[in-house]
C-alpha cells in the first residue's frame, strides 16, 4: 500500500494498525521526520504525487488523506496509474466536520472567515483518466472526543491560521473558543464533534 502525501503519518498510523505493508510518501523532510518517528515499521520516501520514487505496478492501492487538491491532478493520476497494478485503486479522502449537525456548521462558519475549503470532492467525480474506471464516492460519519482547548488547538495548526498576521489568528481563536465555551453541546468539559469522512476510490484498469 501507498500512503501519497503522507504528512506526518496519522493515515499511515491506521494503515498499518491494520496489519498492511506501508510505504509513505512525503515531499517536506520535517513532516516525514515526523512521519517516522511516529510510524518506524512504515518505509518512508521522499517523494510527491507527480514523480512517486517507486516502480511501474508496485503496489495494490494508493490512500491519500487529505492532500489530493494539491497535486497537479492530471500528472498524479497517470503516476499514480503507473505504480498500481491492474485492478488496484486510487482512494483520496477528505475529513470535515458534521455542517448537518446545527451547532457544527454555526463553528465552522465562524472558523471559515472568508477562507474557502479546497475543491468538493463531488468535482473529483468529474476527474478522468484512461487508466482508470471513474471515481465512486461515499461518505462515512463518525465522531472525535474533544475539549474546547484540544479543538482550538488543532484549529491553531491550519494553514490559514498559520499564515495570517497574529493578530488576527489571536482574535479568530478567541472567538472559537469562545463560543464553544458558551455552546451548551460543548461547554461542560468533553464532547462529540461530528465529522464526516468523504472517501473516493477509482479502480486501476
Amino acid at each position: 500500500m501507498l500512503d501519497l502525501g503522507a504528512g506526518t503519518g496519522k493515515l499511515t498510523l491506521g494503515l498499518t494498525a491494520l496489519g498492511l505493508d506501508v510505504t509513505a510518501v512525503e515531499p517536506d523532510p520535517e513532516m516525514r521526520a515526523e512521519l517516522e518517528r511516529v510510524v518506524p515499521s512504515a518505509k518512508s520516501l521522499a517523494g510527491q504525487a507527480e514523480r512517486i520514487p517507486l516502480p511501474d505496478a508496485a503496489v495494490d492501492a494508493v490512500f491519500v488523506g487529505q492532500a489530493f487538491h494539491w497535486f497537479d491532478v492530471p500528472v498524479a493520476m497517470t503516476e499514480i496509474g503507473r505504480v498500481l497494478r491492474p485492478g488496484g485503486v486510487c482512494v483520496p479522502m477528505w475529513n470535515y466536520e458534521d455542517e448537518s449537525v446545527p451547532w457544527v456548521a454555526e463553528f465552522t462558519e465562524l472558523g471559515r472567515d472568508g477562507a474557502r475549503r479546497p475543491a468538493s470532492t463531488e468535482d473529483m467525480r468529474e476527474v478522468t483518466n484512461p487508466a482508470f474506471e471513474p471515481f465512486e464516492i461515499e461518505r462515512f460519519h463518525h465522531a472525535q472526543r474533544r475539549t474546547a482547548e484540544s479543538l482550538v488547538e488543532t484549529i491553531a495548526t491550519y494553514s490559514q491560521v498559520i499564515v495570517s498576521a497574529p493578530a488576527e489568528s489571536a482574535a479568530l481563536l478567541g472567538r472559537l473558543r469562545q463560543f464553544l465555551t458558551e455552546n451548551p453541546a460543548t461547554a461542560d468539559g468533553e464532547f462529540d464533534l461530528p465529522l464526516v469522512t468523504t472517501a473516493l476510490r477509482a479502480r486501476r484498469r
